[in-house]
């Protein structure tokens, strides 16, 4: 083969393969980009997660450890005693003349207090305690818990009086009382001796119930507030000196 014809065929493999590489290129330019791989997600914005209405007042989703007996610490051995208990105050009269009278005959009590009067007469709670008392929740507007909606009872107990007792407003309770009074860290304490002071059947017939039906270890139920209470202050200064006599002592209840 002479050099020409070599050079020739040598141009010409040039030719052929440089045209070959650009037709490779020129398809590959042509060709639709693959898909991206396939995701879960569908949309470019997620949807938002559905919400919850809250509910006022709800029980804490984590349960409170059980409130002992306010009275149990005082059940040992043979002391006798009386849990002196006071109910609808605090009052701007009443109150501060009940604790003149615990105070003249060395005795203490708990005062169930309600929150609207609490807010009415601020200070008077902590005359209360200064003077060795302890201070009980009685709800806050002193509605009978029975007989209202679950929202509103929930907002009378959760936020009342702090208080780790409650006494429920007439004695009314059923098992959604309990409940929510456990749930808000507090235990129901009602009374076993009812002098029926709240309706003023004067002084003496206030202490004669007293005297005939209390027993060791009992609560005795008496009120500073919610009308005139002079009948009593009065009874509560004349049985006080006799039961002391009898060998009682009358210790505030752990609240």
């Amino acid at each position: 083969m002479s050099r020409k014809l070599a050079a020739f065929v040598a141009t010409g493999v040039t030719l052929a393969v440089t045209a070959g590489v650009l037709l490779v290129l020129a398809l590959g330019h042509e060709r639709p980009p693959r898909p991206a791989a396939a995701t879960t997600q569908t949309s470019a914005t997620p949807s938002p997660a559905p919400t919850e209405t809250p509910t006022l007042n709800a029980p804490p989703s984590t349960p409170r450890k059980p409130v002992p007996d306010p009275t149990a610490a005082f059940a040992t051995g043979n002391k006798k005693v009386l849990f002196l208990s006071f109910d609808d105050g605090p009052d701007p009269v009443w109150t501060p003349k009940v604790l003149q009278v615990l105070r003249k005959h060395g005795a203490h009590a708990t005062f169930f207090e309600l929150g609207s009067m609490q807010a009415a007469h601020p200070g008077l709670r902590e005359q209360v305690i200064a003077a060795g008392n302890t201070i009980g929740s009685h709800s806050i507007t002193h509605a009978q818990l029975t007989a209202v909606s679950a929202v509103k009872r929930r907002h009378e107990i959760f936020d009342g009086p702090r208080s780790t007792c409650f006494r429920p407003p007439y004695g009314a309770s059923n098992p959604k009382v309990r409940a929510d009074i456990k749930a808000a860290g507090m235990v129901q304490v009602l009374w076993d001796v009812d002098p029926r002071d709240w309706a003023r059947p004067g002084t003496n017939a206030i202490v004669h119930n007293i005297l005939t039906h209390a027993h060791n270890h009992n609560i005795i139920l008496l009120h500073d507030g919610g009308g005139n209470r002079a009948q009593t202050v009065a009874a509560l200064d004349k049985v006080l000196p006799i039961l002391k006599a009898q060998g009682y002592s009358f210790p505030a209840m752990n609240c």
